[in-house]
């Protein structure tokens, strides 16, 4: 649940990958750049953004019998599968019947199913054990274990196969989110309906907005199953995630998230670009198939943004807002939640239906109005030069500047340089006088909105705290104090001194 990619991609864009997705270059001259560097001050390079590197999430890699082990063993096995195949009939049969007689006479579809149904179930369910025998997976590894309904309403999974739902009705018994075409299927119609499925029509904002309410009303209800969400949406091979829809995240509850695997070496169990038929067929015919089960610790969303989160759904595509969050942790050290907020700092700046802002709305939240600073630090993110910026280039570009090695103490100096009195705070006039220098046509009402911004706690004085913190959440506004620790001494030659 989180990360972003450029809105040119589509949604077969990783969010992560065992391949890097795209590589974060410095340039090591700035001088071939037309744009002053705004963060040349404290060693900051202008950034650029290859390419990313096209991997395709939906490859099935062993589409073919290749070698003559993998053939021998299909020749094999057939007899088995035979017997495999007989098996998974019956065990359909005898779910699809039970599942019938536990649905027979049930009208108040709102309600929880009563729990002499759900016991009826438990015969389906065991069914559904042996389909998966009937499958090759005569084991299967558990890492860890599923947290109460209570504790964690809501499970999401990666979505590999046709298998996972399999298992987690068997093991979990959980109401899902299903198209509205499943339910015509033969047999798979009738079992999912008494899963309580929440239907949706993904070509419906009106079926997509109540199937978002549905998970809210049936995941706040302990007499409801706990719900399996795919945020995925589709089945990948199992290499990499691709964009998460963002119906499991909008409620607000706390969820478990489940990595399922699928080791292999000479067939890939994985549903992309493989014939169903033949993926079942593949199944039948092998001596055994490996299946491993990682249940995650719970995440408990942080309730200020339950809002934000819903808001952010109803808007925009979620695919529009794809980072490689593996690799910023890694590389900038910046954490989910920190890059949540400076998610909704990016949706505070009205992005447009392709998820870019222009330099008005960028410099109208940062508190600057258009100015030649303010341009100076759009055009260091902005490195395709197309006069708009994604959030990719605002969250990379602001965690490239909270790196640098000065950054902290580009602050620390900054504060003192304000703070002439000593006092151990800085006042309006004090802030003022300070960013005048980098900015000489901005107004009192500028001044009073960057001071608000930068006083947290609403106390008329901004102390080293406030000042620290501001910074950290709106790194990019470090570029106002260039001017004035030049004028106090703390730069030479375009570099901030450390004494």
């Amino acid at each position: 649940m989180a990360a972003v990619a450029d809105p040119r991609n589509d949604l077969n864009t990783p969010l992560l990958s065992t391949e890097p997705q795209f590589v974060l270059e410095i340039e090591s001259n700035g001088s071939d750049h037309d744009d002053p560097n705004p963060f040349e001050f404290i060693g900051a390079r202008p950034l650029s953004f290859p390419r990313p590197h096209p991997i395709d999430p939906f490859r099935n890699h062993t589409p073919s019998i290749n070698g003559f082990y993998e053939f021998l063993k299909i020749v094999i096995c057939i007899p088995v599968a035979l017997v495999r195949l007989t098996l998974f009939g019956l065990s359909l049969l005898v779910g699809f019947l039970a599942t019938k007689l536990a649905l027979y006479g049930w009208k108040d579809k709102h309600n929880p199913m009563p729990k002499w149904r759900c016991r009826l179930m438990w015969v389906t369910r065991i069914c559904s054990r042996c389909i998966l025998f009937c499958f090759g997976y005569h084991w299967i590894k558990r890492v860890g274990r599923p947290a109460s309904r209570e504790t964690a309403p809501i499970v999401v999974c990666n979505h590999v196969s046709y298998i996972e739902p399999i298992f987690f009705f068997y093991e979990l018994f959980p109401t899902i989110v299903a198209s509205e075409s499943h339910d015509a299927i033969p047999f798979v119609g009738t079992i999912i309906r008494a899963m309580q499925v929440i239907y949706v029509n993904r070509f419906s904002a009106p079926s997509r907005k109540h199937a978002v309410h549905e998970i809210k009303r049936k995941a706040s209800c302990d007499g409801f199953p706990r719900l399996l969400l795919f945020p995925e949406g589709t089945t990948t091979n199992g290499r990499v995630l691709i964009s998460f829809q963002l119906g499991a995240f909008i409620p607000g509850f706390p969820i478990q998230p489940v990595v399922v695997r699928y080791p292999h070496v000479h067939f890939d169990q994985s549903w992309g670009n493989i014939h169903l038929m033949k993926l079942m067929f593949r199944m039948f015919t092998q001596f055994h198939n490996f299946m491993e089960v990682e249940y995650l610790p719970v995440i408990a969303p942080l309730d200020n943004k339950k809002e934000n989160a819903g808001h952010f759904a109803e808007r925009y595509n979620a695919s529009s807002y794809m980072v490689e969050m593996a690799w910023v942790d890694s590389t900038f050290n910046i954490s989910t939640l920190e890059a949540m907020e400076f998610l909704d700092k990016f949706l505070a700046m009205n992005p447009n239906s392709s998820g870019r802002v222009k330099i008005h709305d960028f410099s109208r939240s940062l508190r600057l109005g258009l100015c030649p600073l303010s341009e100076k630090i759009f055009a260091f993110i902005d490195v395709e030069k197309l006069g708009s910026i994604t959030f990719r280039q605002f969250l990379l570009g602001s965690a490239h500047i909270m790196k640098q090695p000065l950054f902290q103490q580009a602050c620390t100096a900054a504060f003192n340089c304000c703070d002439d009195e000593g006092k151990g705070y800085i006042t309006k006039q004090q802030l003022g006088d300070a960013i005048h220098s980098a900015m000489p046509s901005m107004n009192d009402n500028n001044v009073s909105e960057l001071f608000n911004l930068f006083d947290s706690d609403n106390d008329g004085a901004i102390s080293y705290d406030d000042f620290m913190a501001c910074l950290r959440r709106n790194p990019l506004l470090v570029a106002l104090f260039a001017s004035n620790s030049m004028h106090c001494g703390l730069i030479e030659g375009g570099k901030l001194v450390i004494a």
